[in-house]
């Protein structure tokens, strides 16, 4: 499946010559004249990395990167500038906004396309290495905050029934206090100095052990039983 580039400028005839570069080197590029317009397409068709242009009406390239930033799921998706302003104070201001890479108008549409693969392909290896499945990540972060609210009512869990009998290895213990937390498996593994893929693996484990099917009926289950330390 080709990979989905969103492409925000508002100078309509350089807009159409990048598409049709990206496109006919094997991207799908969705385009829009402007941040707010970028933003819409952003929710409504997540893409795997963004172009953009910095001076733009209304809202400039900087504030869109912002913008983006600022919603979760956003905040690692690779962004790259394509501009015009090419001093090395505003290469400056494009970084410490949180952009991946800098490129200046005129520019070689092929040293756009090397970018483009190889900040996708660092994309892909974290992924990979992470162990994350972008699509499961607002479902994830659901339960985190539903886990976070269990906890902010943890002290009135008084007519809870006695301790059951789980057996758990030292490292699932470790884990389940640790989810117990709220902590997301990324987290996880930076505390136990472990893989994000080995916590995956003993969640599942406290899963099975426990008959709970996701983390906050294994929180639930860890605070009425008295499970986590």
């Amino acid at each position: 499946m080709a990979a989905h580039i969103l492409l925000v400028d508002d100078e309509p005839g350089l807009r159409e010559a990048v598409q049709a570069y990206l496109e006919d080197s094997g991207f799908s590029v969705a385009t829009a004249s402007n941040a707010k317009e970028g933003l819409q397409l952003l929710e409504q068709s997540p893409p795997d990395l963004v172009i953009s242009d910095i001076m733009m009406p209304q809202v400039d390239g900087y504030q869109f990167l912002r913008q983006v930033r600022d919603i979760p799921r956003f905040r690692s998706l690779p962004f790259v500038f394509l501009t015009a302003r090419g001093m090395t104070s505003d290469r400056i201001q494009g970084y410490q906004a949180g952009c991946d890479d800098y490129l200046s108008k005129p520019f070689d549409p092929d040293e756009l396309v090397a970018i483009v693969e190889n900040r996708l392909g660092r994309a892909a290896a974290v992924n990979e290495t992470n162990g994350e499945d972008s699509p499961d990540i607002a479902d994830l972060a659901n339960q985190i905050a539903e886990i976070k609210a269990l906890l902010t009512q943890k002290p009135g869990i008084v007519q809870t029934p006695p301790p059951i009998r789980v057996d758990l290895t030292p490292r699932e213990q470790s884990v389940l206090n640790l989810v117990s937390e709220g902590l997301m498996n990324k987290e996880i593994a930076r505390r136990l100095e472990t893989s994000v893929r080995n916590v995956e693996k003993y969640v599942s484990r406290l899963f099975s052990k426990t008959g709970t099917n996701s983390r906050t009926e294994l929180v639930r289950y860890a605070l009425e039983h008295g499970l986590a330390h």
